[in-house]
C-alpha cells in the first residue's frame, strides 16, 4: 500500500477466435505460467510463488476461458470469462481495445494487436496474505489492475 508494484509474466499462451461480424463466434482461451512473475525484485518474486500468494507448487496455471464476446463501441469489446487463479475461479469482465488493422511482420505473418483491461480484488481468488504496518494500513492491497498488451498471428 506503499506503491503500485508492476509485474509481469513471460509465460503467456492462448488462443482467439475472433469473428467481428458475429461475436458469438468469437472465443478466448489463455493460460499462464504463474512460475514466471517478475516484479523486478527476486525476493518478492518468490514470496508471491510462494503458499502465501500464487502457491505455484500447486496452481502452476492461470487460466482464462470467454463465455462470450461483445461489442460495446467503435473498436472496443467486452469479454466476459471466467479467470481461475490459485484454483479459485471467478467471472471477469474484459475491457478490449481493438484488434488493431492486420499487418504483415519481416516474414509475411499476418498480425493484429489488442488491449485488455480489468480489475479484480485479490482476496476473491484466496490470496489473503498481508502484514499490518506500524503507522497503520496494510503491506498488501486487494485489488490488482490487469492489463494485458496482446499480439496475435493469424494461424493457417
Amino acid at each position: 500500500m506503499v506503491s503500485n508494484v508492476r509485474g509481469e509474466f513471460s509465460g503467456v499462451s492462448g488462443t482467439v477466435v475472433f469473428d467481428a461480424e458475429d461475436s458469438a463466434n468469437s472465443k478466448v482461451e489463455a493460460a499462464i505460467d504463474a512460475t514466471t512473475i517478475q516484479t523486478r525484485d527476486s525476493q518478492r518474486d518468490q514470496h508471491l510463488k510462494s503458499a502465501d500468494f500464487f502457491d505455484v507448487e500447486k496452481f502452476p496455471k492461470i487460466t482464462f476461458i470467454s463465455k462470450k464476446v461483445m461489442p460495446i463501441g467503435d473498436g472496443e469489446w467486452r469479454i466476459v470469462g471466467d479467470l481461475t487463479i490459485h484454483g479459485v475461479t471467478r467471472e471477469v469482465d474484459l475491457e478490449v481495445e481493438g484488434p488493431t488493422p492486420e499487418v504483415k511482420d519481416p516474414w509475411g505473418n499476418v498480425k493484429v494487436g489488442a488491449t485488455a483491461t480489468t480489475k479484480v480484488n485479490r482476496k476473491d481468488f484466496g490470496l489473503v496474505w498481508n502484514v499490518a504496518l506500524e503507522a497503520g494500513g496494510v503491506l498488501v492491497g486487494e485489488d490488482v489492475a490487469i492489463q494485458l498488451e496482446l499480439e496475435l498471428a493469424r494461424q493457417a
